[in-house]
C-alpha cells in the first residue's frame, strides 16, 4: 500500500462490520441464520431496550417477556431465537452497560430509518412500563437514548405523554396532593 492510498484509508469510515462493538458481536453470532444486515439491527435494538430494563439494576420478569415479545415481532423471529437474543442483550447490558451504552445506540442509529428509531423510542417506554410503573431511572434512561437517537426533547415527552399514567413520578406528585 503507498502513502496515498494510506491517507486517503484514514478518513473513510471502516466497513460496517468493523465498527459493531463486541457486544453487538455476539448477538449477531447468535442470529446467523437471517440476514447479517437483519441480525445487527435486531442485537442492537434488543440491547437498547435492555439499557431501558436494566436502569434501575434489576432486569424483570416482566420486562423480560415484554422485551422477548417486542423483539419477536420486530425481527418476526420464533419465541426460543427471541429469548436467546434478549438473554445475551440482558447479559451484555448487566456486564457492559457502562462502556458500550452509547457505542451501541449509536451503531443503531447509523442503521435505522426514522421509523425504526421512532419504533424503538415507543418500544422503550413499552417495555419500562410492563411492570406497571416507569421509574424515574427508567425515564431518565430513556431520556438520554432518545436525545442519542437525535429527538428533540419535545419529540420524546410526545412519546412519554402516551405512558403517563406509568410514571411513578406522577404517582408521588398526585398522591401527595
Amino acid at each position: 500500500m503507498s502513502i496515498i492510498d494510506w491517507f486517503q484509508t484514514l478518513g473513510a469510515p471502516a466497513p460496517a462490520e468493523q465498527r459493531d462493538s463486541e457486544t453487538v458481536r455476539r448477538i449477531v453470532g447468535e442470529l446467523d441464520k437471517l440476514d447479517p444486515k437483519r441480525a445487527r439491527y435486531l442485537a442492537t435494538f434488543a440491547y437498547v431496550l435492555s439499557r431501558v430494563a436494566h436502569a434501575d439494576f434489576s432486569i424483570s420478569d416482566s420486562e423480560t417477556a415484554r422485551m422477548v415479545e417486542i423483539v419477536q415481532r420486530i425481527g418476526h423471529l420464533p419465541e426460543a431465537q427471541a429469548l436467546v437474543v434478549v438473554e445475551i442483550a440482558k447479559s451484555q447490558a448487566r456486564l457492559f452497560g457502562g462502556t458500550e451504552n452509547f457505542l451501541v445506540t449509536r451503531e443503531f442509529v447509523e442503521i435505522a430509518s426514522d421509523e425504526q428509531r421512532q419504533e424503538l423510542l415507543d418500544c422503550l417506554f413499552a417495555v419500562s412500563a410492563s411492570d406497571h410503573a416507569i421509574t424515574s431511572e427508567e425515564e431518565a434512561q430513556i431520556s438520554q437514548i432518545s436525545s442519542e437517537l437525535g429527538f428533540s426533547h419535545a419529540e420524546y415527552v410526545r412519546v412519554r405523554l402516551g405512558y403517563s399514567d406509568k410514571r411513578t413520578v406522577l404517582r408521588r406528585q398526585n398522591a401527595e396532593d
